[in-house]
């Protein structure tokens, strides 16, 4: 039995179907019982708990093979990332006290970051997880192509791109949430003893103008990019509700300025095989109305 947190998230989820098409037993973790039914239709054992409450953890992750953690995402956080150091001590107590036979985590690029930042939660994770004596594989995937998801209503609506991301010509580690899925199903698969780090990042590095140029290949029109000055990031972020917004703006530092990158500048990452022009025509389709049936 596979016990996967995150099911209903696009990596999880990719991950579970995965793992159902290889008629492999699967528990879904979920903490809504309302998004139970689908899994269970699908033949899914269900588990309800909470990725704070170590007692309801303990209880999902017991008699199973392999666990995979997929921390849940604080985009704005508190000083010192109390609501992520919470999840981290129950996580830990639970795989410490059930015991499963492995552990996949899906971690980040920049978890070995030398500065503070939004994503070192899962530095926190990482740290704490190696501690329990399990064989565990910390998955570090690239950027998301999926956060164009965000350029996608100033894309559509005015052709521009504005991106935080940046020189605009400047190519980052960027992966599909599908080849995430998939790759996080594979090594979950895998027997292997301690702990190893396994790293994953697209076929090509992406650019902030390839954005733009795979969104006016779908939209059949030009789309620019104009680059945000960092001066402006902060008041940007406050405005959309952010209380503090430093550690985002250091996890942006991070990827423009080279220190968030993977360790050897992803000649030994996993290649993914979901290319950015398929991602982008698929958050399109996705935003556009729906025809009346």
């Amino acid at each position: 039995m596979y016990a996967i947190t995150g099911i209903t998230g696009k990596v999880g989820g990719a991950l579970a179907r995965s793992l159902l098409a290889e008629r492999l037993p699967v528990r879904a973790v979920l903490r809504d019982e309302a998004k139970a039914a689908e899994w269970g239709t699908r033949g899914c054992d269900i588990a309800l708990a909470e990725m704070d409450d170590a007692a309801s953890l303990t209880s999902a992750f017991r008699g199973a093979t392999g666990v995979f953690i997929l921390p849940p995402s604080e985009f704005d956080p508190e000083p010192g990332f109390p609501e992520a150091k919470r999840v981290i001590a129950a996580v830990t107590a639970a795989l410490a006290e059930a015991r499963p036979r492995k552990v996949v985590c899906l971690s980040t690029i920049g978890a070995d970051a030398p500065h503070e930042n939004l994503l070192t939660p899962r530095t926190l994770m990482e740290q704490s997880l190696q501690e329990i004596g399990l064989p565990i594989t910390f998955l570090r995937p690239g950027w998301f192509m999926e956060n164009a998801l965000w350029d996608v209503p100033s894309v559509c609506d005015e052709g521009v791109l504005r991106s935080f991301l940046q020189p605009a010509d400047k190519l980052f580690a960027m992966v599909a949430t599908q080849d995430v899925g998939r790759l996080a199903a594979a090594l979950l698969r895998e027997d292997w003893i301690g702990t190893r780090i396994v790293e994953l990042e697209g076929a090509a590095r992406v650019s902030p103008n390839d954005i733009a140029r795979a969104f006016a290949t779908v939209l059949e029109r030009p789309v620019s990019v104009e680059t945000v000055p960092r001066e402006n990031w902060e008041q940007i972020f406050r405005s959309q509700g952010t209380q503090n917004p430093l550690p985002r703006i250091r996890m942006l530092d991070g990827f423009n300025d080279g220190w968030i990158e993977f360790s050897d500048h992803g000649r030994s990452a996993v290649k993914g095989t979901t290319t950015l022009d398929s991602v982008i025509a698929d958050l399109v389709e996705a935003s556009r109305p729906k025809a009346a049936a």
